[in-house]
């Protein structure tokens, strides 16, 4: 089906540009209104024709896919949601996929949000994978969720030393002691990965700079496009991997699929997002050179 919907869709975007381009040959000026159409087109065609790419992970991704995957079982692994419902649909499949991910190695999960909004996230994610695809898991011994506290950076420069000086209770009220994945557990210097996933105030850059750097502990993250810029000078010293938009996403979870036959069928938002935006980018750059004819046509014909 996506082979059809790929070759339906390129014919009708093609012979549409390729009529814009006669257009522009001729002098004739394009309405705005007929590109926003076109992007409509590139966008919703590979929606409903279900049109995939392959992705092959590239190393700033498969560096974090790696160090989950070298981990013994048993590992501690720390995941932040620091984001909000707005940035859910390009973050939500990476800190899905981390959560496979980490369940399916059989590491110990801690999670928390830096962000108000993310303790809902992290209940959803509980509900949703944990409790539906892990149902073998036990909470208080394989996973935990610990919830969100403010303060932001000074959470962090907090539990860095000392959980229980800012946790008491996971999000249950539950007392962290009485939980036996909180066994020998004092602080972030006893996980062996932190991961946050987000792209605003704090994020990755603040884990970094207050939790990983100081503490000597392997920092991974995964945010929204326009944040990955920012960040990409941390790796790979500070930062061990990114993931960087939906993109990133579609790389890990394509690795995912590919390391782990179980997850063949599971759910891939970042893969089936990839499709819209490969089209949408390739009608752009068809514009950005079809207006680059238009004008030095008409420059031509006015000298």
């Amino acid at each position: 089906m996506s082979s059809v919907g790929l070759i339906i869709s390129l014919f009708i975007i093609g012979a549409g540009l390729l009529w814009l381009l006669i257009l522009s040959l001729t002098g004739r000026e394009v309405e705005r209104r007929i590109v926003f159409l076109f992007i409509g087109l590139a966008v919703s065609v590979p929606l409903l024709f279900n049109i995939t790419f392959s992705e092959r992970a590239t190393p700033i991704v498969l560096d974090v896919f790696d160090k989950l995957e070298d981990l013994p079982p048993g590992s501690k692994v720390l995941l932040s949601y620091d984001y909000g419902p707005s940035m859910a649909p390009e973050v939500e499949p990476m800190s899905n996929a981390f959560l496979r991910h980490s369940l399916a190695k059989g590491h110990k999960l801690y999670l928390m949000a830096l962000w108000a909004t993310g303790q809902s996230l992290v209940a959803t994610a509980v509900d949703s994978i944990i409790k539906r695809e892990f149902p073998d898991k036990v909470y208080g011994e394989d996973y935990v969720n610990i919830g969100f506290k403010a303060g932001g950076t000074g959470v962090l420069n907090v539990i860095i030393t000392d959980f229980r000086k800012m946790y008491l209770t996971d999000v249950d009220g539950l007392d962290l002691d009485s939980l036996f994945i909180f066994d020998g557990v004092k602080s972030l210097r006893d996980m062996d990965v932190l991961i946050s996933i987000g792209g605003g105030f704090p994020g990755v850059k603040e884990w970094v700079l207050f939790a990983g750097a100081p503490g000597n502990i392997p920092t991974a993250g995964g945010c929204a496009a326009v944040s990955a810029p920012l960040l990409y000078p941390y790796y790979p010293r500070q930062l061990l991997g990114l993931l960087g938009g939906i993109k990133g996403a579609a790389e890990y979870e394509s690795e995912l699929k590919k390391r782990y036959p179980r997850f063949e069928t599971m759910p891939t938002p970042g893969i089936k997002m990839m499709g819209p935006q490969t089209l949408a980018h390739l009608v752009v750059m068809a514009f950005i050179v079809i207006g680059n004819i238009s004008y030095f046509i008409s420059r031509r014909k006015r000298s």
